[in-house]
């Protein structure tokens, strides 16, 4: 049996419910900033998360509407400026708090650092996103606690995408099952096992339906034990929250040819 050698996790809506907390209210207030009449509800920001990469859904979104620049050269620039002044947005609401870390992160996170399982981050977001979050949660620090971060920059193709997995192996010197990804939307989950990484599924806010057919597990997020596939046993005094003995439980049964979730 080969031991667990690293837990890679995706950003927006895995750390933290991002999406939802941060990136919608920041595009909104991105158009308001530029005197745009748009404005994206939840419901419009979830159709928009089928599309990876911030300028990529601002394009799909201005490829719907009337009053958008008539020429592609003028979408684009006007995406760019646009998304340019979302992340400065952004930053700004998660320095002031806005944007917690989901429950669990954290605690998973230590068990990796004491039981010597690497660390990596593995997604399309911007570094200067990233960074914003994982500053302002893990401290100026907070690079020394991945071995491995692989970001939107660093990739010609975005997820669905396997290629921010390849990289991040590589650069790991590391199997693809000898790995568990931590995603929660389609096209993290189809990336990560293009690449052959074994993922397991944390639901998210704005993603809250997944086809969990390619998870080794799917489950409500680290911070609870019920209501996770395959499922974990509970006591009831015990801590509630995923350990990473629970993890390395569900990539076991990858390795034993145990069914997936």
């Amino acid at each position: 049996m080969n031991r667990l050698d690293a837990v890679l996790w995706d950003v927006d809506g895995v750390l933290a419910e991002t999406e939802r907390d941060g990136h919608r209210v920041a595009f909104n207030l991105a158009f308001e900033a530029a005197g745009l009449p748009w404005r994206w509800d939840e419901r419009r920001y979830r159709e928009l998360l089928g599309v990876s990469g911030g300028r990529e859904r601002l394009l799909a979104d201005m490829a719907t509407r009337a009053d958008a620049p008539a020429t592609a050269r003028d979408r684009v620039g006007l995406a760019r400026l646009l998304h340019a002044s979302k992340n400065g947005f952004y930053a700004q609401r998660i320095a002031l708090g806005a944007v917690a870390l989901r429950g669990g992160v954290l605690d998973l996170m230590a068990d990796c650092r004491s039981g010597g399982v690497r660390m990596g981050i593995a997604s399309t977001t911007s570094r200067a996103n990233a960074e914003a979050l994982l500053r302002h949660h893990l401290g100026t620090a907070w690079q020394r606690l991945f071995a491995v971060i692989v970001c939107g920059e660093d990739v010609r193709r975005k997820k669905p995408d396997p290629e921010v997995y390849l990289q991040a192996l590589r650069q790991l010197g590391a199997g693809p099952l000898r790995v568990v990804a931590i995603e929660d939307a389609p096209a993290g989950v189809a990336a990560a096992r293009a690449a052959g990484v074994p993922v397991l599924v944390t639901r998210s806010a704005c993603v809250p339906a997944v086809d969990a057919g390619d998870a080794i597990a799917i489950g409500p997020g680290l911070h609870d034990r019920r209501g996770w596939r395959p499922a974990l046993p509970w006591d009831g005094r015990s801590p509630l929250r995923v350990c990473l003995d629970d993890v390395e439980g569900w990539y076991d049964g990858v390795e034993n040819g145990a069914a997936r979730a």
